[in-house]
């Protein structure tokens, strides 16, 4: 199923193609020739031609030669105005470019399209809502809510450029419409715009008034955290720790508890065992204790006795006494680390704290 714009045109390209071999407007001769060039088009787009129920959805109720005649008709009667009539002051002739405005009777089916259209998004048939707002918008082009259901349809099928340009075009049309702005930041921040999201959530929570609404509230402070954690991620990038300032920071093991775990690998050689298993030999007891970390580590148990029960309790630290009383070396300490609930006791008796995740998509 198409899921953008483009593909969506690319299917009404292929689907025009095709009805220009079956109603003779090109020779049986062309015909292979044409096949190439769908195929052609249908691999560089990731679309299928031959899917009837996609191309329908692409196409809508009028297929790309009907709906350039319609172009044609309305770019020969924009220029047909002005020479109707070469006395006219340019004045009025400006009129031949303002928009016709929809009949009661447009405006009327239009709603009708956006409440079907509201049934679909309920159902999780986001093709069909769109194409079922897009009818809705042809009768009464530039309507903010129109827009900002679609922008809400295209977020929904993951098409989070066509949301942000639908939500954008909403609220220039009526930035009191504060549901556009909701889904302008959700667009922005799907899209890794962080800061773009909490600059639409900003105005949403302005236009509405009161503090605004929780969930224009909810959706701001999630960008918020995002783009404080990247202002966050460019100081430390700008300022990195001097080699020698602490005992290492392993970037592996640190992916999964945050926060400056030291290198745990390159540590091992005091253990006698070289960062494998089995390397043998006692450790160096006077190197280990004048390291600083081993040091800290060796107080936070002294001083926390549950914290020395729940050590010994991990299965993985019980097999690595097991062998070192045995002769039979330490493990691969990297390898240890990959164990969360070690690599968690690591971190708080080195009184490190992680950052959190990266936050969610907001509220819509």
């Amino acid at each position: 199923m198409a899921t953008t714009s483009k593909q969506r045109l690319a299917l009404a390209v292929c689907d025009f193609l095709s009805s220009s071999l079956e109603d003779g407007t090109l020779s049986a001769e062309d015909k292979d020739s044409i096949d190439v060039a769908i195929n052609c088009i249908a691999e560089s787009f990731k679309v299928d031609p031959t899917d009837k129920a996609a191309v329908q959805s692409a196409i809508g109720s009028q297929n790309l030669m009907q709906i350039y005649g319609v172009y044609e008709k309305l770019k020969s009667s924009g220029k047909a105005a002005p020479s109707a009539s070469s006395s006219t002051p340019p004045s009025t002739t400006t009129s031949a470019n303002i928009p016709k405005l929809p009949t009661d009777e447009e405006k009327a089916r239009a709603e009708e399209l956006k409440v079907q259209g509201n049934k679909a998004m309920t159902s999780k048939d986001y093709a069909r809502a769109i194409d079922l707002y897009s009818q809705a918008l042809a009768l009464h082009p530039g309507n903010a809510i129109f827009l900002s259901n679609r922008a809400a349809a295209y977020s929904a099928a993951r098409d989070h450029e066509s949301a942000r340009a639908d939500a954008e075009s909403a609220v220039a049309a009526d930035p009191k419409y504060t549901k556009a702005w909701s889904r302008l930041g959700l667009a922005r921040f799907a899209l890794g715009d962080a800061r773009g999201s909490m600059e639409a959530y900003s105005q949403g929570i302005e236009h509405e008034g009161n503090g605004g609404s929780e969930a224009m509230k909810k959706g701001f402070e999630t960008a918020k955290r995002r783009v404080e954690e990247l202002e966050a991620e460019e100081r430390d990038s700008s300022n990195p720790v001097p080699r020698g300032a602490s005992a290492g920071v392993n970037a592996g093991v640190n992916a999964g508890v945050g926060g400056g775990l030291p290198d745990l690998s390159s540590l091992a050689g005091m253990f006698g065992g070289g960062g494998g298993g089995g390397g043998g030999g006692m450790p160096d007891l006077s190197s280990i204790m004048s390291n600083p970390m081993f040091a800290n580590m060796a107080q936070s148990l002294m001083s926390n006795p549950e914290m020395m029960q729940n050590l010994m309790g991990n299965p993985r630290l019980r097999e690595m006494a097991d062998r070192f009383s045995q002769g039979g070396g330490m493990p691969d300490m990297a390898s240890l680390m990959n164990d969360p609930n070690i690599a968690e006791m690591a971190r708080n008796m080195m009184g490190g704290g992680g950052r959190g995740g990266a936050p969610g998509a907001g509220s819509q």
